[in-house]
């Protein structure tokens, strides 16, 4: 399937690895023109090398998207590089505190979580819509997450904070339909990034049992209803992403795909 995304500008945040990664890796298969922002400069810039040695365009800069002022030189760059933003994916997020419950939760905490995981992508949505209504044409993907719509007892703050990314896509898909523009939203379940992978071998090592069975077992209590019983693939969550950035899903907007292999129970 021709996915129609050749020569497309796409600016993807958290690229550096997981999931971010793949996708950035996936849009430049298809001839796309990535841009790529992360904090970490090194792994960008060999995620960049690795891409340009396949044949195709990508350019790096590190960036905390907590940051106006990084945004707003991120932006500058990317426009200089390509002229345009076709597509954004407001990727970057995620909890630094491990699985906390309310009462460890501190205010500075809650804060955290809601600048790197909601107003990274109001910044940078912000930032991008003038040019994608100038062109008349526009992706924006948000990476949500299963906990939006079936939290767990632990980190509410993440939880509530991807929530609030379903209604802003929703709120967004309003306003930029006469644009030209789509909004969607993906919510993944547990994947099988480079952290989940290195949380499950520390595990595995500790408790003296195999990778597999610590997976299983947390599977079995936190995820009893996610009926494939294994984790997703980074490949299959890109997927999603780039059909929602393509013309195949031209009549989809203010929605919200779950990649979740059946966890969340609800209809």
């Amino acid at each position: 399937m021709d996915l129609k995304l050749k020569g497309k500008s796409v600016l993807v945040t958290g690229a550096s690895k997981g999931i971010g990664q793949a996708i950035a890796e996936a849009f430049a298969a298809e001839g796309a023109r990535v841009a790529l922002t992360a904090r970490s400069k090194n792994e960008l810039e060999s995620l960049a090398a690795a891409i340009h040695d396949r044949g195709r365009e990508a350019i790096a800069k590190a960036a905390d998207v907590t940051n106006p002022a990084e945004v707003h030189a991120l932006i500058e760059y990317v426009i200089a590089q390509f002229g345009t933003v076709h597509v954004l994916v407001n990727n970057a997020g995620g909890v630094q505190d491990g699985f906390p419950k309310f009462d460890d939760v501190s205010d500075a905490d809650w804060l955290k979580t809601f600048d790197v995981n909601l107003f990274s992508a109001v910044r940078l949505t912000r930032s991008v819509l003038p040019y994608m209504r100038r062109q008349h044409w526009g992706r924006i993907i948000n990476m949500s997450s299963e906990l939006a719509l079936q939290p767990d007892a632990d980190m509410p703050h993440y939880a509530a904070a991807k929530a609030a990314i379903l209604n802003l896509t929703k709120s967004l898909s309003k306003e930029c339909a006469s644009d030209g523009i789509l909004v969607n939203a993906v919510s993944p379940s547990v994947i099988a990034t480079p952290a989940v992978e290195e949380m499950a071998a520390e595990t595995a090592q500790r408790m003296g049992i195999s990778i597999a069975e610590v997976l299983a077992r947390f599977l079995a209590k936190r995820r009893p209803h996610l009926e494939l019983r294994r984790p997703g693939a980074v490949e299959e969550v890109a997927a999603v992403v780039l059909f929602l950035a393509s013309e195949s899903a031209s009549f989809m907007t203010g929605t919200n795909v779950r990649i979740d292999g059946g966890a969340v129970a609800s209809v």
